[in-house]
């Protein structure tokens, strides 16, 4: 490839060139321009189910074939095969993320550096199943010989979100084996969700599940260590409880054992796996507890077409690349720095959460992947709510705020199959979700030059609306899937690095120092003043508030 920084390339000054054109076109004028069937045949895509309509974005084809001609510049067909091959396409960590790997089926083969990686990766979905099984036969027993009744995830960020996402997504498709079993999610480092849930539960009749990569992350184990002291208030033996009353999953299982869990409670994962895409490994336990192993898999099928949709398809017709084109476009191209995600189905409350950490975790970088600073906007700013509850919040910026977003309406075309009068009124409900999915999005595109003042909606707001028929497990597996890969081909023009997070890890490590400091450990002599003032208020508690606020007043005063 060509040793010349993005934007030095000519394909981006040809894409580069169009942009001052859509930043003063109103998608108005476009569509009063063209053809409505024409445009939407040429900016729809569909496959396996999905139906993803992009004809509200400020481009045309001429923008997506410039686009294109910059992913094949990009060398992206040669970043998509390095990807799925397990190279070591995470350079600053050298190592692969071979996350897809996780979602290969059994007969398949995958050979990483010598090794066939796939026998492990299935080797350790057998140990959840058999985990799952005697948990959902209430032949797992607490110390005490009762069944487990409550199940609860201790992680944060990807040992959390994924699970939690998957598992409150897709809880109608709960097998009547796990109905009876309650899962639990704690992330906070606070403890207030877990104090709140322990309330709530017994000790001889609760599982903990410890879910961390390095087995090291202090929110975690801070949990899992407040978890053990309360079931020391009913079981004084650490051991027994350890081997009773916890899981852990890590891709450090010597860590593990060093804690104390069994072997026979671990289930390991890979370095090669990043936290934010971890859901399909031993991280996903939580949700096998909720759908059954069936259920799970059907999941990972789901994830695993999508690769093999990424792998296969033309650039043109590949739904991830064009997620990511579009997301270069407006960031990098057209100044448009918000993204929202608006589900509109209540099922899918997390999945802008989820959104949030997989991609600004990716892709919020500022160099390129030699580690030197680039000149370009690269990832916008994520945030979303269920669509419904949004049009009753901050719907009133995108229709008449100062900012420019871009936005992805996410639908299934069908719900509830019931018969009955409630059946009926659901049924409604489904539709009226629909027409607001649709006409928040129409509204967006062309605004209202009709009306004036308080009246005047601008318009112009890009979205792209992706459309399926239902919510399932395989269905949940391709979203999820298709998001992350529109995250890797966004990163491959961008020229980051989207599987490292080193300011994530810089922020633990100052967080671990200054804990030093609170406790006495460490001196606050090189902080900053701030943090030097914040950190006497909290030793001395009120008292400190009160003469730090007088402190204050009497130097404004002055």
């Amino acid at each position: 490839m060509s040793s010349k920084a993005r934007n030095e390339l000519s394909e981006w000054q040809a894409v580069a060139a169009q942009a001052p054109i859509w930043q003063q076109r109103h998608l108005r004028d476009v569509w009063g321009a063209r053809s409505a069937s024409t445009r939407t045949a040429e900016l729809t895509r569909t496959h396996d189910g999905l139906l993803f309509d992009f004809s509200k974005q400020r481009l045309d084809a001429s923008v997506l074939n410039d686009l294109l001609a910059l992913a094949e510049a990009c060398e992206l067909p040669r970043a998509i095969e390095r990807l799925l091959s397990g190279d070591r396409v995470n350079q600053s960590e050298d190592r692969a993320a071979l996350h897809t790997a996780l979602r290969l089926p059994a007969t398949s083969q995958l050979v990483v550096e010598g090794e066939d990686v796939v026998p492990a990766i299935h080797a350790s979905l057998a140990r959840m199943s058999d985990i799952v099984s005697r948990i959902h036969a209430q032949q797992w027993r607490g110390v005490t010989g009762e069944a487990i009744s409550d199940v609860v995830s201790i992680g944060v960020g990807g040992s959390d979100l994924g699970p939690y996402l998957a598992t409150q997504s897709l809880a109608e498709f709960a097998p009547p084996e796990a109905r009876g079993l309650h899962v639990h999610f704690v992330s906070s480092i606070d403890g207030t969700q877990l104090a709140d849930l322990l309330d709530h539960l017994r000790p001889e009749t609760t599982l903990f599940v410890v879910a961390s990569k390095s087995f090291s992350t202090i929110d975690t184990l801070s949990n899992a260590e407040t978890a053990i002291a309360w079931m020391r208030t009913r079981i004084s033996d650490r051991a027994r409880i350890l081997r009773h009353h916890f899981i852990g999953v890590s891709a450090k299982p010597e860590k593990m054992t060093a804690y104390g869990i069994p072997e026979s409670n671990q289930i390991r994962f890979w370095d090669w796996v990043g936290g934010r895409f971890s859901l399909w490994s031993g991280i996903g336990l939580p949700i096998a507890l909720k759908l059954g192993m069936a259920g799970f898999k059907q999941l990972l099928a789901g994830a695993h077409a999508m690769d093999t949709h990424f792998a296969q398809a033309p650039l043109a017709d590949n739904l991830p690349v064009l997620m990511g084109l579009l997301q270069v476009w407006n960031s990098t191209f057209l100044g448009i720095n918000g993204q929202a995600i608006l589900p509109y189905d209540a099922r899918l409350k997390l999945f802008p959460s989820y959104l949030t950490q997989l991609e600004m975790e990716s892709n919020g970088k500022s160099v390129d992947r030699l580690g030197k600073p680039i000149d370009y906007a690269t990832c916008p700013i994520l945030w979303g709510e269920v669509g419904s509850n949004a049009q009753h919040a901050f719907y009133q910026l995108l229709h008449q705020g100062t900012q420019p977003v871009a936005c992805d309406f996410i639908a299934p075309i069908r719900r509830y199959s019931r018969d009955d009068d409630t059946g009926s009124s659901l049924q409604h409900q489904q539709q009226l979700a629909l027409a607001n999915c649709l006409a928040q999005s129409r509204v967006l595109m062309l605004g209202d030059a009709t009306r004036q003042g308080h009246h005047y909606y601008r318009g112009n707001q890009p979205s792209s609306t992706l459309l399926f028929d239902e919510l399932t497990p395989y269905r949940l597996g391709q979203l999820i899937a298709l998001y992350e890969h529109k995250v890797y081909v966004a990163s491959a023009l961008w020229n980051i690095n989207p599987f490292d997070q080193w300011g994530v890890e810089l922020g633990k490590k100052i967080a671990t120092a200054t804990h030093s400091v609170m406790t006495g450990a460490a001196s606050a002599d090189d902080y900053d003043g701030s943090t030097q003032q914040l950190l006497r208020v909290i030793a001395d508690g009120r008292a400190g508030w009160e003469r730090a606020s007088s402190r204050a007043d009497k130097e404004q005063l002055s």
